[in-house]
């Protein structure tokens, strides 16, 4: 994918640093947008944009950390890098470990930077692509019957059409076309395929 089709959100209540950052992120081709404060971001989230934020661990209010986790109980889908100063990296391994997706020390030369947004942009079209799937195979889980649901949660447990047969109490020629239904409406061109899937569910 192109990298303009990514955006980069920049917060650091520094305008040189935001500013030097926007030019950076621009000069590699993404897109980029400046917010001086975590409030000001809040207020203009975006929706269903592909990109990354960098956001100052130390800034009036709230803070980089701060903004992560309120961005974490939103459910916000984007990977998040924060820059830290000198005294601040033990708070910033924490960071990592709560789900940061990374941390930059300043001064950073703009490799390491670059490198950090470009990863992060990765990582935030490999999850955009898992979400597509998964949403294509729960809109093709909805089209199956409730016996087909059970007769799908069968044969993904490995079991034989006999068996299912007697668990359900139904005719092995009924579970035989339930079967050919459920590869049919979740186009599963075999067993191991549709494991994946129902895995995926």
């Amino acid at each position: 994918m192109d990298n303009q089709h990514f955006c980069i959100y920049i917060i650091d209540d520094d305008r040189g640093m935001r500013d030097s950052l926007a030019w950076l992120v621009k000069s590699a081709d993404y897109d980029a947008a400046t917010f001086e404060t975590a409030e000001s971001f809040l207020k203009n989230i975006p929706e269903h944009k592909l990109g990354c934020v960098i956001a100052d661990i130390r800034m009036p209010g709230i803070s980089g950390l701060e903004l992560y986790q309120k961005l974490s109980q939103m459910d916000f889908q984007m990977p998040v890098i924060i820059i830290t100063g000198h005294g601040d990296i033990s708070m910033a391994v924490k960071a990592l470990k709560d789900g940061v997706f990374d941390f930059v020390e300043k001064p950073f030369d703009d490799k390491v930077i670059l490198d950090s947004i470009r990863m992060a942009v990765q990582y935030c079209e490999h999850q955009q692509e898992q979400r597509s799937i998964h949403e294509m195979l729960s809109a093709r889980f909805e089209t199956l019957t409730s016996r087909e649901k059970e007769v799908m949660d069968k044969i993904v447990l490995g079991m034989s059409n006999k068996q299912i047969a007697a668990t359900l109490n139904i005719s092995i020629k009924t579970v035989e076309v339930h079967r050919s239904r459920v590869m049919e409406k979740m186009q599963a061109s075999s067993l191991a395929a549709l494991v994946r899937m129902s895995l995926k569910i």
